[in-house]
C-alpha cells in the first residue's frame, strides 16, 4: 500500500508489516511518521484502510466490445458473492515464545528519548507515550543520550529537570539542547517535567527554550496533555517550519 505525503506530494510503500501495525490501532489513535522527502509528519490510522480508492482522475478501463462478456444473471452473481472467502486471520504463532522481527513492526515509527530516574512517574510517561505512537529510549545518563542524538534521529525528547542532579541551570543536556542548530532543533518537541513547571504554560516554556512544560503532578494526566499540546504545536508552527524548509533553512 502506498501513502502520500500532503505538505510535497511523495509517495512511499508501506511495507507489510508496519501495515499490520496500522490495522491494530484502535480508532482513537494514530501513528505519525517523518516523511523521507520533507520531513512533515504524516498522519497514518486503521481509518486509512476503511476509505482506500482509485486515485483520482483516473479512467475506467474500456472492455473490447468484441471480448465483453454477456451480463450474469442477478441470481448467479448473489451465488459468487457467497463464494467469496475472506482474508486468513493473521499469524500469532509468535505470541507464545514472542518469537517476531521487532525491526520491521516498528520501521518509521518516531522515536522518543527519556531522561528521567527510575520511577512510576517514568512508567507513567513511557506508557502515555507510546500510546499515541511513539517507540521510546531510556539512557542512563545525560552523555549517553548526547552519543544517541549524533547518530538518531528522535522526533520527541522528555528531560526532568533535576535529572543530573541540580536543576537545568547546570544541566549539560538541556545546553546542549538549547545550542542544537535549529535546522534539527525545530523537529524535535522537547518537554521539560518538574516541579517548579506550571502545565501547559507555554510562556514558561519559551523562557526554557521547551515546547511544552509539565508539573510533576500531573504526570498522570500526560495522555491527555500530549495530545493537546502537539496539534497545537503543528498548528501554530506547521506552516512557519515549511517557509523555511521551502528557503532551506
Amino acid at each position: 500500500m502506498n501513502t502520500t505525503c500532503k505538505s510535497c506530494g511523495k509517495q512511499f510503500k508501506l511495507g507489510e508489516k508496519m501495515q499490520e501495525s496500522i490495522r491494530r490501532l484502535s480508532p482513537d489513535r494514530s501513528i505519525r511518521l517523518k516523511c523521507p522527502g520533507c520531513s512533515e509528519p504524516i498522519l497514518l490510522s486503521s481509518s486509512m484502510f476503511l476509505s482506500e480508492k482509485k486515485p483520482v482522475g483516473s479512467a475506467p478501463e474500456k472492455a473490447d466490445p468484441a471480448q465483453r462478456a454477456p451480463a450474469a444473471p442477478a441470481r448467479k452473481q448473489e451465488s459468487s458473492r457467497k463464494d467469496i472467502k475472506p482474508p486468513d486471520p493473521p499469524d500469532i504463532s509468535w505470541l507464545e515464545n514472542g518469537d517476531f522481527d521487532e525491526d520491521q513492526v516498528i520501521e518509521d515509527v518516531p522515536l522518543a528519548l527519556i531522561l528521567m530516574e527510575d520511577s512510576k512517574n517514568r512508567d507513567a510517561m513511557i506508557e502515555s507515550i507510546e500510546g499515541i505512537g511513539y517507540k521510546t529510549e531510556i539512557v542512563k545518563n545525560s552523555d549517553e543520550a548526547m552519543e544517541k542524538m549524533q547518530f538518531v534521529e528522535y522526533s520527541a525528547v522528555v528531560l526532568q529537570s533535576d535529572y543530573e542532579g541540580e536543576g537545568l541551570a547546570s544541566s549539560v543536556f538541556h545546553r546542549y539542547m538549547c545550542d542544537m542548530p535549529m535546522v534539527r532543533r525545530r523537529f524535535i518537541f522537547y518537554t521539560l517535567i518538574g516541579k517548579e513547571f506550571k502545565t501547559l504554560y507555554n510562556l514558561q516554556a519559551l523562557a526554557y527554550s521547551a515546547n511544552l512544560v509539565v508539573n510533576e503532578g500531573e504526570i498522570p494526566f500526560f495522555n491527555v496533555i500530549i495530545r493537546k499540546a502537539i496539534p497545537e504545536y503543528e498548528e501554530l508552527f506547521g506552516p512557519i517550519t515549511e517557509e523555511f524548509r521551502i528557503c532551506g533553512k
